[in-house]
């Protein structure tokens, strides 16, 4: 039995919930992550096919070129401003979560690490995971 992955924003004015597994689940050390983030890294869960993603209430986006020159979509509760999913044109099939975004954060288990060739000195990892220099290949 598979689990359910659900979750949102602070205010739960916009929440996401899917009963597929992620495909993969990353701390990704890339320059935006960490402006973004206001720290080191964010941390993340895809899942394969937004189909399978419920998706209630309505987010604000906001676009930014990412490290790999690809366009990624961030989506945000626009009343309380808490981020929570994001898109990427290189893989338009895909849902990305923010891990501290499930209702259960428990039920992230980072596998890898992403863009570390831009890790800050200070934002230590497991040396358990996997780290990439950039992404590897999309899923």
């Amino acid at each position: 039995m598979s689990k359910t992955y659900a979750g949102g924003c602070a205010c739960e004015a916009l929440r996401y919930e899917t009963d597929a597994e992620p495909v993969f689940s990353n701390h990704c050390q890339c320059t935006d992550c960490a402006k973004r983030s206001g720290t080191g890294h964010s941390s993340y869960l895809t899942f394969a096919d937004k189909a399978e993603v419920r998706v209630t209430g309505e987010a604000k986006t906001w676009t930014v070129r990412a490290d790999s020159g690809f366009d990624k979509h961030h989506a945000f509760c626009p009343v309380c401003g808490t981020p929570v999913y994001l898109t990427f044109d290189r893989m338009p099939g895909i849902f990305t979560v923010h891990a501290t975004s499930l209702d259960d954060p428990s039920l992230f288990a980072p596998t890898v690490i992403t863009y570390a060739r831009s890790a800050l000195p200070w934002d230590d990892m497991s040396p358990a995971l996997t780290a990439f220099e950039t992404s590897p290949s999309a899923p």
